[in-house]
């Protein structure tokens, strides 16, 4: 098997989902049948590689000309709530529920020591200091429901209450073991209005 093919099927093997069997079937769809789709894939990759980055305030991603990104720069948006998530697909999909007036920060992970993921310093310290600028009454967790998740929320709260801030969580309507990113919108939107506070 050529090296440069051996590549492809251990890019498209990292992708999350993707496992190796499937990636050689994705490899071989483009190589073989779909010239066009593939030459689209690249330019579609370089395009986003140059235009999008992460927000500097929130982490969603945005376009290079639009950092800060909109949501962090709308007026009518409150910054007395911040709605801490996991990444910025968790973002869309609360924005998609239409109910939160707030702005957002985005942790990029969360605990997950079999994983080798974790929360870093930096992150946690970029958050207080965003919570001190923006006078932040109240922090909503708009954290997945798995094992994980709770330890990082656990750590959160343990952080934030000794500061007198309110620290909530969306309400379990969401399902046990899940992401956020199968929730539908009215779901999302009950679990928003009863949340819960952090103990």
């Amino acid at each position: 098997m050529p090296e440069a093919l051996q590549q492809l099927i251990r890019s498209l093997s990292r992708l999350p989902g993707i496992g190796r069997r499937t990636a050689e079937r994705m490899a071989y769809r483009l190589l073989l049948r779909n010239q066009d789709l593939l030459k689209e894939l690249i330019v579609s990759l370089e395009r986003a590689g140059n235009e999008i980055v992460l927000c500097s305030r929130c982490g969603n991603l945005t376009a290079v000309d639009r950092d800060p990104c909109l949501i962090c720069r709308n007026p009518k948006r409150t910054s007395k709530v911040l709605c801490v998530v996991e990444g910025a697909p968790d973002i869309q999909v609360i924005e998609q529920a239409g109910s939160f007036p707030g702005k957002y920060y985005c942790l990029r992970g969360k605990i997950s020591p079999m994983q080798d993921e974790t929360v870093t310093r930096e992150l946690i310290e970029k958050l207080l200091l965003r919570i001190e600028a923006d006078g932040v009454e109240e922090v909503m967790l708009g954290l997945n429901t798995d094992v994980e998740s709770d330890a990082t929320a656990s750590l959160l709260g343990d952080v934030l209450k000794p500061l007198g801030i309110k620290v909530t969580r969306l309400a379990f309507g969401l399902p046990a073991g899940s992401g956020l990113a199968y929730s539908d919108p009215e779901t999302l939107k009950r679990a928003m209005k009863g949340r819960q506070e952090v103990m």
